[in-house]
């Protein structure tokens, strides 16, 4: 089956209206930290200080992931994300308030941190429900749940460059309050819309657990993948940081969200295309080599000068980020109890969040003290990391995936 057939048919098992419902839903969580950040920036005039309360909202998106996740696990995905949506809609509008009425930054960035608990994250529990829809498609369902994570990882891309893009339009036309004020609208209606979508009364059906074994969620494995998907986020962070300083510089802040967004480009073009290698590239050999390609294609970065120079290199960069996630998050499913798949997404997801906060106030530190170069420096210490640790831990990958397999598919 190819991977255009493959997509159709995931299509067609779901309907049109859930694809575009469940990726309108991830937008405003795309856009809530880079408007944060420029909204809170523009407010003190300090990159540290904006990147402290996106970090806020970063660092509490992970903290609580992996206790939504687990409640969604139990309790179903259609009351706890309906109520995280409109909670968190609630925690956007109150960072505008705060900010608005001129209230010092700190007060801004534990409002951030409030809001950034309640946010859903829309796109691994969209993952979760894959394996459960595809349940009926027989031996074709181990390709077809492979497919479906290439096009998750391909929509939380995009997601980062349709939102980011929006932040950029609320700056040029208005300021950042209108791009935070669009986010918690769309959280409001798409995340209830998501949350009540019948996919999530089939999902809870067929995941939950009804032995009163949930099996172990913190394995060995999972916890590198973990730190691979930090790196990661360490990325997006710094990236988005260095992004902001150099548009500033150069006159044009309104352009950040903007050319922040070339970096899903070809990240969405190359997450689509993952779906095409062959299954005989093990998934840990897979996330090697895209660590390396994260590393390689990052180092120009500290070459760049100017807007213009930094355009070919986020495209290129971007090629390579969707197939490190998508890899890190397939070999997360593979190894994780049906009944944990939930928190298990939520955890990779939290660990990401992390890792944007780490990278965005690091990076802003240093920017404060020398410009976008050493914002950018942070994101390819990132990259060499994530290459020691997907290296580093080969042989453990290697094993978690085998077990699984040589016991067949798992659940639905």
């Amino acid at each position: 089956m190819s991977p255009i057939d493959s997509y159709r048919h995931l299509f067609g098992l779901t309907g049109r209206t859930y694809i575009v419902v469940a990726f309108l839903a991830r937008l405003p969580l795309a856009m809530s930290q880079l408007g944060t950040l420029l909204l809170v920036s523009s407010a003190t005039g300090s990159y540290g200080a904006g990147g402290f309360c996106a970090g806020a909202l970063a660092v509490a998106n992970a903290a609580g992931a992996t206790f939504w996740g687990a409640r969604a696990d139990r309790l179903g995905q259609r009351r706890v994300v309906a109520f995280q949506s409109l909670a968190g809609a609630a925690g956007l509008v109150g960072i505008l308030l705060v900010v608005g009425a001129g209230l010092p930054w700190g007060v801004a960035a534990l409002v951030s941190a409030v809001a950034g608990l309640l946010l859903p994250q829309i796109g691994p529990l969209a993952r979760v429900r894959w394996r459960p829809i595809t349940s009926e498609t027989g031996s074709r369902q181990h390709r077809l749940v492979d497919a479906a994570f290439s096009y998750e990882g391909a929509a939380d891309e995009a997601s980062f460059v349709l939102g980011p893009a929006l932040v950029g339009l609320g700056v040029s036309v208005a300021d950042p309050s209108v791009a935070l004020a669009l986010a918690a609208v769309a959280l409001a209606v798409f995340g209830t819309w998501f949350a009540l979508h019948e996919t999530a009364v089939v999902t809870h059906a067929a995941t939950s657990d009804r032995t009163g074994v949930v099996g172990r969620l913190l394995t060995p494995a999972l916890v590198v993948l973990c730190a691979a998907q930090l790196l990661v986020g360490t990325v997006f962070g710094s990236v988005q940081t260095g992004t902001s300083v150099l548009a500033t510089a150069a006159g044009s802040p309104g352009l950040t969200g903007y050319f922040h967004a070339l970096l899903g480009i070809g990240s969405v073009l190359a997450g689509l295309a993952v779906a095409a290698l062959p299954a005989t590239i093990a998934l840990p050999v897979r996330l090697r080599w895209f660590a390396v390609g994260l590393l390689v294609l990052s180092a120009p970065l500290l070459l760049v000068g100017s807007l213009l120079g930094l355009v070919p290199v986020l495209l290129v960069l971007g090629c390579t980020v969707a197939p490190y996630m998508i890899t890190t998050f397939t070999l997360a499913e593979r190894v994780t109890p049906p009944s944990r798949t939930g928190a298990a997404m939520t955890v990779l997801a939290a660990s990401t969040g992390l890792g944007y906060a780490l990278g965005a106030a690091l990076a802003g530190r240093l920017a404060d003290w020398g410009g976008h170069t050493p914002a950018y420096a942070v994101t390819v210490g990132a990259g060499a990391a994530a290459v020691l640790v997907s290296w580093g831990f080969r042989r453990l990958l290697g094993r978690a995936q085998a077990r699984p397999l040589e016991a067949g598919p798992a659940p639905a």
